[in-house]
């Protein structure tokens, strides 16, 4: 599990690389210290697993995921605040559904919450298309000129 956590951080860091410099780079780090907290804050003891709050509130069912569901709406709140497009913006939300949903069931939705890592794929999701929107806006539109 070691790599999966150090590919998928070193993909977020080229990610955040290659926004443009228009981006506001604070809201990016406050949206990482919120999905890193959310997901990945703790590494468990004698392995490379890490967890983070998601699964530690989401042992009350229910009330602790309905809490981190409102903390994980931050960052789709800060995406589309930076102009993430609404179909990313409904697929960061599914993210949420699924996490909220199957984590409110007791004892499988912890397990299940330790593994689905929905914050993270937030970020990454938002960072894509803030990326995306770099490619497209530095050719800009095509100039023709009439004679």
């Amino acid at each position: 599990m070691a790599t999966g956590s150090s590919d998928s951080s070193s993909e977020l860091e080229a990610l955040k690389n290659d926004l443009p410099a228009a981006v506001d780079e604070a809201a990016i780090k406050r949206m990482h210290v919120v999905a890193h907290a959310l997901d990945e804050g703790a590494r468990v003891p004698g392995t490379d697993f890490r967890i983070g709050i998601d699964p530690i509130v989401g042992i009350l069912p229910g009330a602790g995921d309905t809490a981190a569901a409102a903390v994980s709406l931050y960052l789709v709140v800060e995406s589309a605040r930076l102009g993430v497009s609404q179909s990313t913006l409904l697929r960061m939300l599914a993210n949420i559904g699924v996490d909220t949903v199957i984590g409110s069931v007791p004892v499988l939705g912890v397990v299940f919450d330790a593994f689905w890592k929905a914050n993270k794929w937030n970020l990454k999701l938002a960072l894509e298309d803030l990326a995306d929107e770099s490619g497209q806006s530095e050719s800009g539109p095509e100039v023709v000129t009439i004679d």
